[in-house]
């Protein structure tokens, strides 16, 4: 009987036909999905109503992928989900077989051959050239080696005309507690060879398009993740008074898709460093963070904003190493409270409370942009009521009122 390693197994996955070689499974088991170029067996098959990858691979590697899979899964990154591992297969014959390593088949995402089925234009093959960058990048800030980067071993998911890139072959691949400069210089020249071999491979086949030069976009690699890694990493120092920086830094970060869960500021005498760490988070991480610390109950996009901004008081008052319950109040009371006290009553219906402190924060940073220095939160605050809040119409549903009579 095999032995089932797994964290959350799915029970169908026992009668499965393990004493059969993955290459020889019958048709009927299997799931036909495109699949990508892999130096082992890879099957799909269908239990109780679930799609799972599977791939037969040496006992060690299994289990070394599997473990790494299940880190890079706590740590919340862009990859596929572990499931488990079948070892001590023997056939019928009773001799050893691999183990199968079992993940989960990510929804919706396609290997790059799939995507390459009908000649892709040269701005499409960007975009997917920059979500393997935008992946490689990610799994480093996680202190992740890859060590065989490539197309072959990552999933892509169209995402509102760009593309989202997924690990999917984590077994040359090391978490680290930090990645130094040589790991990533050699990730980053597997991609150009192994992309280069794939991008022949795909005009030999008349799959590419002819204005793709392979060898111009191999060498674009570099320095697209280099523009990347510096935006994402490298530390900008300004003074005290120009904290509304540090939004326009998060704006950017933001925008690249990608969000903010550290702010370190180092200060000297005559200013501040300030550097920023980003993490990818996963889909309703900011609500839940921001209802966990201030009982707010707001949208997706609402909350990453008061959140960006509770990290930007924790930072621009030096307490990032506080308790984070504890300043979050201290937010709540100080900066977000008063922001919403400030709204008359005459005013309240137009936007609800969230979305007022949002647009106070836009209208600060608007405000401080033109000013060429930090204004106060509730300097914007009055400025916002006054000037923008006040044209705006009514959101909140009322009961009609009788119109006042016109004046003579």
């Amino acid at each position: 009987m095999p032995r089932f390693v797994a964290t959350r197994p799915d029970t169908g996955l026992l009668s499965l036909p393990w004493d059969i070689p993955l290459e020889d499974w019958p048709e009927d088991q299997l799931v036909a999905l495109p699949r990508g170029i892999s130096r082992h067996v890879v099957r799909f098959v269908r239990v109780n109503g679930s799609v799972y990858a599977i791939k037969e691979v040496l006992e060690h590697l299994a289990l070394h992928e599997y473990r790494l899979l299940r880190d890079l899964e706590r740590l919340e990154s862009p990859s596929v989900e572990p499931v488990g591992v079948i070892t001590d297969r023997l056939d019928r014959n009773g001799e050893p077989i691999d183990s199968i390593l079992i993940t989960r088949h990510l929804q919706f995402s396609l290997p790059y051959r799939a995507l390459f089925s009908s000649t892709l234009r040269p701005d499409t093959v960007n975009r997917l050239i920059d979500a393997l960058v935008a992946l490689i990048v990610r799994l480093h800030l996680l202190g992740f080696f890859w060590g065989d980067c490539s197309l072959s071993n990552t999933l892509f998911r169209r995402d509102a005309g760009a593309f989202a890139a997924y690990l999917v072959d984590a077994e040359t691949g090391e978490l680290h507690q930090d990645i130094s400069d040589g790991q990533r210089a050699h990730d980053l020249y597997t991609a150009e060879i192994n992309l280069f071999g794939e991008l022949l491979d795909l005009q030999e086949g008349g799959l590419l398009d002819p204005d793709i030069d392979p060898q111009e976009t191999v060498q674009s690699i570099n320095d697209r993740y280099e523009a990347l890694w510096a935006e994402l990493t490298a530390p900008e120092e300004f003074t005290t008074d120009e904290m509304h920086r540090l939004d326009s830094r998060i704006r950017r970060l933001n925008e690249l898709g990608f969000d903010v869960a550290e702010i370190d500021i180092i200060t000297d005498w005559d200013g501040s460093q300030v550097r920023i760490q980003p993490k990818v988070v996963d889909a309703g991480h900011h609500s839940r963070r921001l209802l966990r610390l201030t009982g707010l109950d707001v949208e997706e996009n609402q909350a990453r904003r008061l959140l960006n901004d509770l990290d930007s008081f924790a930072a621009s008052t030096d307490q990032q190493n506080e308790d984070e319950e504890i300043v979050a109040h201290q937010w709540l009371t100080d900066v977000f409270e008063p922001v919403v006290r400030s709204v008359p009553r005459d005013l309240k219906r137009k936007l609800e409370p969230a979305e007022v402190f949002h647009e106070v924060l836009e209208h600060r940073w608007f405000l401080s942009e033109q000013a060429g220095h930090e204004v106060d939160t509730m300097e914007a605050a009055r400025s916002y009521v006054d000037d923008v809040l006040r044209a705006k119409p009514d959101e909140k549903l009322a009961l009609p009122t009788p119109a006042a009579p016109e004046a003579e």
